[in-house]
């Protein structure tokens, strides 16, 4: 399976701006600046946020796989998904990603819901692209 997207910068880095384009199709080209980045966002996206909903997207499709190995169908999962950005000595840098989910599933109670989503959180393809580099917390809780 491939992926792509691309994007299209015009200008200096502060007052420049472009665009980021799915190749699938699924989302007109996303308006994106630096000024998205480090103020507000203004109708604008930014990688950070981008990183944000692919690894709520990932993380929920895990986590309904690994429910139903262990035998339970979820409802519902509401999954978000907070990225922190910040300048270190280094450089910018995505420095954590904040992982909450709400769901429904019938027959599990809370601790069982808990722990399966360790293992869908340790297991989710965009967490392991991220560990080792930005500090992942999950919160997780039966609606």
């Amino acid at each position: 399976m491939l992926s792509k997207a691309s994007a299209n910068w015009q200008g200096n880095l502060f007052e420049g701006a472009g665009t980021t384009t799915l190749e699938s199709g699924a989302a007109v080209a996303l308006p994106v600046s630096w000024a998205s980045r480090t103020e507000a966002a203004n109708g604008k996206t930014n990688p950070e946020e981008l990183i944000a909903a692919a690894h709520a997207a990932c993380f929920s499709m895990a986590l309904s796989n690994e429910l139903a190995k262990a035998g339970h169908l979820a409802e519902n999962l509401e999954t978000s998904a907070l990225a922190t950005a910040g300048k270190t000595d280094a450089g910018w840098r995505l420095l954590t990603m904040a992982l909450t989910v709400r769901g429904t599933v019938p027959g599990l109670d809370a601790d069982g819901f808990a722990a399966i989503a360790v293992i869908a959180k340790d297991g989710c393809p965009v967490s392991n692209a991220l560990a080792g580099n930005v500090e992942i917390t999950l919160d997780a809780a039966l609606s």
